[in-house]
């Protein structure tokens, strides 16, 4: 076979196509194989670690299963106006997310916040069904202190789903969702739009599948400059949300800094003081 620049350009071809199928596939592959890995970031805690807030609370370790142990803290106050069962995001453990929960205790309210499975110093196998019964779990162990209408329940990005999930099953006062997604399908699909992630994708945490079961008055806040969770995911979840839902437009608010901004202020005031 003699080496003509054509044959030459036909043998460059059909590399180029070999690499990108190779590459194409061994990205689908991770995303198959490794995607506890890419949608949950974990910050482990030694078992001795010692929290320090600025507000009273309590250290618990709740056994929702054999083999199972959650580290939550409970900020407690005198004659709260009720309590935030609260879920957290992806990253992290509690020596943060605690530390930001506390701007709901500064405004009188008892919070519950709990590390997921392999987060900080909780135990247990992750999966997605398992979000959901420790989520109920969590919400059981308050209904033996406060009623229902004390509860609110509070999601931040990853937990948003969770805590919809927890809503539609039960009779919470309010539910209050911060970068929410219609599902993580639907983040997966806006950031991997050539694979077929609804086949590769274990983890699928439809909130619009759940959000129509909800009964509360639902608070969604969203920024319109958000890099993780696209504004116009959570504008979709609220073409499927009930009635009684109130969209949040927080103008140039991103992931992770939408308490900064006054409207997002005002209106968890009103929520939290109504």
């Amino acid at each position: 076979m003699s080496f003509t620049p054509q044959n030459r350009l036909k043998k460059r071809l059909k590399t180029a196509i070999t690499v990108v199928v190779l590459i194409y596939v061994m990205i689908g592959a991770s995303l198959h194989f490794l995607q506890e890995k890419i949608l949950f970031l974990p910050t482990v805690l030694e078992q001795d670690y010692q929290y320090e807030f600025d507000y009273p609370f309590e250290e618990l370790f709740l056994k929702p299963e054999e083999g199972v142990s959650l580290n939550a803290i409970h900020f407690k106050v005198e004659n709260p106006k009720g309590v935030i069962l609260y879920f957290h995001g992806n990253a992290g453990d509690l020596s943060r997310w605690g530390a930001i929960a506390e701007y709901f205790v500064a405004k009188h309210y008892d919070v519950l916040i709990i590390d997921y499975r392999t987060y900080g110093k909780s135990k247990g196998k992750l999966s997605e069904e398992a979000f959901y019964r420790d989520a109920q779990y969590c919400y059981d162990y308050l209904l033996n202190d406060y009623s229902e209408d004390d509860i609110v329940i509070y999601g931040r990005s990853l937990g948003t789903g969770v805590a919809t999930y927890l809503a539609s099953k039960n009779k919470p006062k309010q539910l209050i969702l911060e970068t929410p997604y219609y599902s993580i399908l639907d983040v997966a699909k806006h950031r991997f739009p050539i694979f077929p992630v609804s086949t590769l994708l274990k983890y699928k945490f439809p909130s619009n599948e759940f959000i129509v079961d909800v009964s509360c008055p639902i608070t969604i806040f969203h920024g319109t400059d958000d890099a993780v969770v696209p504004y116009s995911s959570a504008e979709k979840l609220n073409t499927v949300a009930p009635s009684q839902t109130n969209f949040i437009t927080i103008k140039g608010g991103g992931h992770n800094n939408l308490e900064d901004f006054d409207k997002y202020q005002i209106v968890i005031d009103e929520i939290l003081n109504n």
